[in-house]
């Protein structure tokens, strides 16, 4: 580790907290229905989009008719994409002649896209024609992320409004976060790739000529628009294989700084959207300090690990850190960094090989998926994760107190805490069983690339990435497989919905309840003692779920390195 790298981690954080304030009070105006700016630009459009969908800003919904419009919405949009797939060989802008994509994988690649997800079994510049690209992918990209804003804000609505029967408007939350926030922050990022040089074009692939004179095709495409939402709204999804290590999609240290802050950009700011709702900034503050002792944390073990390197490699004579798998324009410590922003928040870009980080550097990201992707988190999704287990943490601070735990007025109640529950046990349901099987089926334990714990690992955080709606993979697993497809593709739809119907659950009875006045034994949950109570919470409830198959897998791994033995 190098003074060098600690400053250009610090210039990443610094540059995210003074985003918080600015963009959380715009995101806050928009989700209020504020006038802005954009206003003139976008009113007239979102006013037509409501009536196409036969409501209107004044319309609100309990939260049974909200979950049911999310999830018909949800429904149709992987229809749409399940059948662009499918059908992609006789439709146009498909200058490649891509032909039909099987249906396991056009399956496990629709639910991908639609939950936020952007696992890909699949490379996209050799599968994916242009349309199913930019009609397909790019447009889930923009609806998924403002899917999880919308239920971030109907949560947050929860613990604002008071005896109520409604939690907004799903229609009207996801249009206004569509239009406000994502669009126009895209078509910005956009044009600053394109002067980075990030291809973004509709012209046919470029055939090139070798020194050797070899002929050689190379790909291109709509890319810049495409990162530009993949990054913001934290979905991940590559539209080359080699995804932000492939020069097009990242081409140097100033593109990858603004990819890194655009992923943490909404995420981070949704902390002060909640403080500013509820009436009370500190209360977000303390939240993001949660999420930021937690993330510090993991840079430092992720960098100490890839800087430290591999013993027996250094036994060799050969010093230095652990740069296998490694673009050396960005380095170890900007590696590690992207791995653990992306894990941390539910975006599965990647610009090095996880599979060929050391077991303590892969364990980071595992751990952080693993914790719900709460750490930011998704776009919405992480501060909804989050507030679940702050539930769980008042729950607990009222059995220590001996009273009814409040927070932020709010009695905190037993439908409350079972929903909490619900959504904090769905991960690791989807993640471990389905890890426990694949170890077990020949056909399944067929597709790993490493033997021993490395291989373990590769299954378990592919299952992980899946229900963390995460997307990234440590790259030694072959996903394309019948048995991978479906079950991946089950384990992002239980990650994303059995989160999604609890935490609205949640609002819908929260908003109905009245505001309790702040008493003498109200526990204070803006202080220091609150951040350090819920980072308790979430890594005790993260380490006894999930230490078992960490042991068996990256732990171990590093314990026999150690001792000098290989797989």
């Amino acid at each position: 580790m190098t003074p060098n790298g600690w400053i250009q981690i610090l210039i990443f954080c610094g540059i995210v907290l003074l985003l918080v304030k600015p963009l959380g009070g715009y995101m806050t105006r928009v989700f209020n229905g504020e006038r802005t700016l954009l206003s003139l630009i976008f009113g007239p459009a979102e006013r037509g989009l409501y009536a196409l969908a036969g409501t209107s800003e004044r319309e609100d919904q309990h939260w049974t008719t909200y979950a049911f419009s999310l999830l018909f919405f949800n429904l149709a949009g992987f229809l749409l994409l399940y059948f662009l797939q499918r059908l992609q060989g006789a439709l146009p802008f498909n200058p490649a002649d891509m032909g039909a994509v099987p249906p396991e994988l056009a399956f496990n690649t629709a639910v991908s896209f639609v939950t936020n997800t952007n696992w890909q079994n699949y490379g996209g510049e050799s599968t994916m024609s242009y349309l199913v690209q930019m009609a397909g992918f790019t447009v889930q990209n923009f609806v998924s992320a403002a899917t999880g804003m919308a239920i971030a804000v109907a949560l947050i609505r929860g613990f604002s409004r008071a005896s109520a029967k409604s939690i907004g408007n799903f229609w009207v939350d996801l249009t206004r976060a569509t239009l406000y926030i994502l669009l126009p922050m895209c078509v910005v990022l956009t044009l600053v790739y394109v002067y980075l040089g990030v291809p973004q074009t509709l012209g046919a692939y470029v055939e090139a000529t070798t020194l050797e004179g070899a002929k050689q095709t190379i790909a291109v495409g709509p890319v810049a628009s495409q990162i530009a939402i993949k990054m913001l709204g934290t979905n991940g999804g590559g539209f080359f294989n080699a995804n932000a290590a492939h020069p097009f999609e990242n081409p140097d240290a100033i593109s990858n700084l603004f990819q890194m802050v655009s992923i943490f950009a909404i995420g981070a700011a949704f902390t002060n959207v909640f403080g500013r709702m509820v009436g009370n900034q500190r209360q977000g503050w303390a939240i993001l300090a949660t999420m930021g002792v937690l993330f510090m944390a993991g840079v430092v073990v992720c960098y100490w690990a890839e800087a430290s390197g591999n013993p027996l490699i250094h036994a060799l004579g050969i010093e230095g850190g652990n740069m296998e798998g490694k673009e050396v324009r960005f380095g170890i410590v900007l590696s590690a960094l992207f791995a653990a922003i992306t894990t941390a928040a539910s975006c599965g870009a990647v610009n090095a090989m996880h599979d060929s980080f050391t077991a303590l550097g892969g364990l980071i990201p595992l751990i952080n998926m693993e914790l719900g992707e709460i750490i930011i988190g998704g776009v919405g999704a992480g501060l909804y994760g989050i507030l679940m287990f702050v539930v769980l943490a008042i729950f607990v601070a009222g059995l220590m107190v001996g009273r009814t735990p409040e927070y932020l007025g709010k009695k905190i109640e037993a439908k409350e805490v079972k929903m909490a529950v619900l959504a904090v046990l769905c991960l690791p349901l989807a993640m471990l069983v389905f890890t426990a099987i694949s170890v077990v089926l020949p056909d399944a334990v067929a597709s790993i690339a490493n033997p021993g714990p490395r291989g373990f690992s590769e299954i378990l955080y592919a299952y992980t990435s899946a229900a963390a709606n995460n997307g990234s993979a440590f790259g030694g697993l072959t996903g394309n497989t019948p048995w991978y497809n479906i079950t991946l593709g089950i384990a992002m739809l239980m990650g994303r919905f059995l989160v999604i119907i609890p935490a609205l659950a949640i609002a819908g009875s929260l908003v109905a309840k009245k505001t309790v006045p702040a008493s003498a034994g109200t526990f204070p949950t803006d202080s220091g003692l609150f951040v350090g109570l819920l980072s308790g919470v979430i890594l005790i409830v993260g380490g006894l779920t999930f230490f078992p198959a960490l042991a068996v897998g990256p732990i171990v791994e590093h314990l026999a390195m150690t001792l000098g033995q290989t797989f």
